[in-house]
């Protein structure tokens, strides 16, 4: 299990447009991939659960991973959300 906290600058957060970006990546790797929010975890691979934790610019989020790719996950995810999902 690999764990890594990042902080999200984008302009939006996790909102819409990034978190499908974000989602897209997740699903990706065959890992299982959590992120957590203060006390939330919740599926990284679900949209519904990205969007629930309210992540706004300047947010520390922790990306959990477990299985077989799980630092090439951790890897991927960091640089999208370090990249400001290319905007």
């Amino acid at each position: 299990m690999v764990s890594k906290e990042i902080v999200v600058q984008n302009q939006v957060g996790l909102h819409a447009r990034p978190a499908t970006f974000f989602i897209q990546k997740a699903n990706e790797f065959s890992a299982s991939i959590w992120i957590s929010k203060d006390e939330r975890k919740v599926n990284a691979k679900s949209l519904l659960g990205v969007l629930s934790l309210g992540i706004t610019r300047g947010t520390a989020v922790t990306l959990t991973a477990d299985g077989a790719d799980e630092e090439a996950a951790i890897e991927g995810l960091t640089n999208l959300v370090e990249s400001n999902f290319a905007e």
